[in-house]
């Protein structure tokens, strides 16, 4: 047996899906930039009207100056008045509220979902949740790989030390000009060669899920991840007991840290993904995007997207994931919310990803994920299932306008000022704030939270980010295409 699976399933009409994804692109971009410039407008003229009733009454007292042995220091003792206070915890009460009501909605679809209904007389006998549990679930994992060979020997030799072993693992080569395919047959495993992809990795994994698909049963599930990921040694032995032990739950995410190295943009990056692990921990593993980096699926799960394209979800029919996304795994989570579908991302679930090496290419990357997250809440409209997308788009736009906003007034500030004032209450309410950014980031050494300590830095790594968020705005709003921004790393001996 030389490892490769038969190919059955020839590959889609590339200039036809071509021209599908740019008409889907112009119908949708200037729609996605209004809705979320208008939600930030409507949040700034609010706070402006708070602040209308609030401003003007702080204590009008004057500075203090003080003497610490040999050096004199000006101190302003002044608080914000009370009533600008009550507004902004008013504020904090009013956003939690919203994001709460986001998330029942959401829920509400798991209970009640219409959609869903519909495809159960198109879907398969096994598909259905009452077939499953008779058995182990088992785990076939797909590993998408375009010339990986630098990576996947690392992926690879961290499946083998799973305390759990994966039943199958297929790696589906995709245009490869390296020896990827290769190394996996080397290490045993099957090998899918793309035909005539042109779409990148939902094509490729589009391919080998058709020929897959239709040969599993009702405990069969599929784990995604990229050829750059390492898995704990937990992660399958935690994804198939949660699988086992609640039929109703369809897929399992991976929350994921950084690898190390790649110098102070490889801090920037672990300290950005410690912080989200511990979101989605606090969380209690409600996931916002189920990564691309690992996650597992029901085969079911996959066999109702592939029904629902074309028909409740955008992207052709049959097919299970939209090439139309730049940001695949985004797009598929939406659609399963859409459909009502359960997930969960356990802590124990733990990924080691690839890290940017450089600001070039995490600014490309950031880009693109930014770019097809704009695109996919557009793409599904406004509904139950992405109000919670579209209001982290407003948050986020809503960020980019105050934090350029405070350097903009800080900087007014320090140019207009003769002599250098301290405002305890401020001093304060930093040192919180610094603590906290260094908890958050203690588990991953001394040079993160050095870098948190700092606050600036990490002020001005976020400033990059939303950079990038305004560029993403921009590019739709000109209907710019944008590239993928693979990173091909060099093989070591």
């Amino acid at each position: 047996m030389d490892g490769r699976v038969a190919r059955d399933v020839e590959p889609p009409d590339s200039g036809q899906v071509d021209r599908r994804d740019g008409a889907r692109m112009v119908q949708l971009g200037r729609g996605v930039v209004l809705l979320v410039v208008g939600g930030v407008v409507a949040l700034v003229s609010l706070i402006a009207a708070i602040a209308s009733f609030t401003l003007g009454s702080d204590d009008p007292s004057v500075p203090v100056e003080i003497t610490i042995g040999s050096w004199d220091t000006l101190v302003q003792f002044v608080r914000p008045a009370w009533d600008l206070i009550l507004a902004a915890l008013f504020a904090m009460v009013f956003v939690a509220a919203g994001a709460l009501a986001f998330e029942g909605a959401a829920l509400m679809r798991t209970f009640r979902n219409p959609e869903r209904q519909a495809l159960q007389a198109s879907l398969p006998h096994w598909t259905r949740p009452s077939q499953r549990g008779r058995h182990p679930v088992r785990i076939t994992i797909l590993v998408p790989a375009h010339d990986e060979a630098a990576s996947l020997p690392i992926t690879l030799a961290a499946l083998a030390e799973q305390t759990r072993r994966p039943d199958r693992v297929v790696v589906v080569a995709d245009n490869c000009t390296d020896d990827t395919a290769d190394i996996a047959r080397r290490f045993g495993h099957e090998v899918v060669e793309t035909v005539g992809n042109t779409h990148k990795k939902g094509g490729a994994l589009n391919q080998a899920l058709a020929s897959l698909l239709p040969r599993m049963g009702p405990d069969d599930a599929v784990m995604v991840m990229d050829a750059d990921t390492a898995l704990g040694p937990l992660y399958l032995e935690t994804a198939a007991d949660l699988l086992d032990d609640d039929p109703d739950l369809e897929a399992v995410g991976g929350v994921f840290f950084g690898e190390q190295g790649h110098g102070l943009v490889g801090v920037f990056q672990r300290n950005e993904y410690r912080r989200y692990s511990q979101e989605i921990s606090r969380r209690r593993g409600r996931v916002f995007v189920l990564t691309g980096t690992a996650s597992v699926f029901r085969a079911s799960a996959l066999a109702m997207a592939a029904a629902a394209r074309g028909r409740f979800i955008p992207g052709e029919p049959e097919q299970v994931y939209d090439t139309a996304a730049l940001t695949e795994d985004n797009e598929l989570t939406i659609a399963l919310k859409s459909l009502g579908a359960t997930m969960i991302s356990p802590v124990d679930c733990r990924v080691e990803t690839e890290l940017m090496p450089d600001w070039r290419h995490l600014w490309r990357q950031r880009l693109r994920w930014q770019r097809g997250a704009l695109e996919n809440i557009g793409a599904y409209g406004f509904t139950t299932g992405t109000m919670r997308y579209w209001g982290q788009q407003v948050g986020i736009a809503y960020g980019t306008v105050a934090l350029v906003s405070y350097f903009l007034l800080m900087t007014i500030t320090l140019l207009a000022m003769d002599h250098w004032v301290w405002f305890p209450f401020w001093v304060a309410v930093g040192l919180v704030f610094a603590v906290e950014r260094v908890v958050t980031v203690w588990r991953e050494g001394w040079g993160s939270r050095l870098l948190a300590v700092l606050i600036l830095p990490e002020l001005l790594y976020d400033l990059f980010l939303q950079a990038v968020f305004v560029k993403a705005l921009v590019d739709i709003l000109r209907r710019r295409r944008q590239g993928w921004g693979h990173v091909r790393r060099e093989v070591t001996s």
